[in-house]
């Protein structure tokens, strides 16, 4: 038994919006089925059944996509309903849901609320640059429909983060982009590199996010978030958060700055599990629930060497001054051939050498600021 962390894909890889970007719609397309459809309430109660009765202390439930909203508001219900019939005393359960927000209608919002959902909203930033690839069906932009989700579990109290994928248009534009973020009250911010397709070659497309692009990106935002922390307002950016973490010589929370891969169960909706949501393909496919205990599933993960190959670094990586804060990053980020390397290296390197005495002063800042207010 151990604290367990499952992600699971009620709706698979439908969805109402048609981002440009969107990672895992590539992915399906890769595997023989490339979407399962709504999980059915029976496989539901099995996964739930099967992760609770191996967590110990704590178990995370998050729900992802496609979109997982269109499963609908009484699976979610029953989400919790099995939750509360398989617990046990001192089993701490957390839900969390990333959603494009399209659906979240007051009714929805209510329910996250009362349960304690943390909800990542998927948010590009400004309407202008939102708008540029986070499409409906109808070649539609979404921003006007997403704002309204982001106030409405605002009024309702609903915990949520804004989650923003860094393409280059919205690279270019991250001071806008952060500012609007500010006006609008929103606090926690997650900004995620975007990822070109699976077996393409890095940074041909119009969206594709190049390593000097991301380099000033990460120092424009950083100038911002510093900035804000001098005048004692703190803003949560995950990236920085965690590095900040490192520094206090704490564990990073985020898998991809642990330096290696760490134990996932992604389940898709016929109840398939995969060690990744990146990987979610059918050559890395550990099983299925039922069919599979958990100590089956972690045997295959084994077989597989899954965790056991993202910790074997490039030397090139283990002789560098910045190794044991960037730790490698994830593996999805890394190019094939005779010298795999991270394909943003150059960009955290850079990054580190600007920001790294400012780094230092927030890490030591936040610490003297989290034990005052303990006292």
């Amino acid at each position: 038994m151990h604290p367990m962390s499952v992600m699971i894909k009620p709706a698979s890889s439908s969805c109402n919006l048609r981002c440009k970007y969107c990672f895992y719609a590539d992915e399906a397309a890769m595997r023989q089925v490339p979407n399962y459809g709504i999980m059915k309430e029976e496989t539901l109660e099995a996964v739930v059944k099967e992760v609770m009765k191996y967590a110990d202390q704590s178990c995370a439930f998050a729900f992802q996509g496609g979109e997982p909203t269109l499963a609908g508001l009484d699976f979610f219900k029953k989400v919790v309903e099995l939750q509360k019939k398989y617990s046990r005393p001192g089993l701490q359960v957390t839900n969390a849901l990333q959603t494009n927000g399209i659906l979240l209608d007051k009714e929805w919002c209510t329910f996250l609320a009362e349960n304690h959902f943390l909800v990542g909203l998927s948010m590009d930033g400004t309407k202008q640059t939102h708008d540029n690839y986070r499409l409906d069906a109808h070649d539609k932009g979404s921003y006007s429909k997403v704002l309204q989700a982001a106030q409405r579990m605002a009024q309702q109290g609903v915990q949520f983060n804004i989650l923003t994928v860094v393409t280059a248009q919205l690279a270019k534009n991250i001071t806008s982009v952060y500012n609007s973020y500010k006006k609008n009250g929103w606090l926690y911010h997650q900004y995620i590199p975007c990822m070109d397709a699976l077996e393409a070659q890095r940074g041909k497309e119009e969206y594709s996010l190049t390593p000097q692009q991301y380099a000033e990106f990460l120092k424009t935002l950083f100038d911002l978030w510093y900035q804000d922390l001098r005048r004692g307002f703190v803003v949560s950016v995950r990236y920085f958060d965690n590095l900040v973490q490192i520094l206090q010589r704490r564990q990073p929370e985020s898998c991809s700055m642990t330096g290696h891969c760490n134990v996932q169960y992604l389940v898709e909706a016929d109840g398939s599990v995969y060690p990744c949501d990146f990987y979610a393909l059918d050559s890395y496919r550990l099983g299925k629930i039922p069919d599979n205990s958990i100590d089956e599933l972690d045997r295959k993960r084994i077989e597989i060497r899954f965790i056991e190959e993202s910790l074997e670094k490039p030397a090139k990586c283990k002789q560098c001054r910045w190794f044991a804060l960037c730790r490698g990053g994830c593996k999805r980020d890394y190019t094939q051939g005779e010298q795999p390397h991270n394909y943003y290296c150059q960009s955290y390197q850079e990054f580190f050498d600007y920001a790294m005495p400012r780094l230092q002063q927030a890490a030591a800042f936040l610490l003297h600021l989290e034990r005052s207010l303990q006292k």
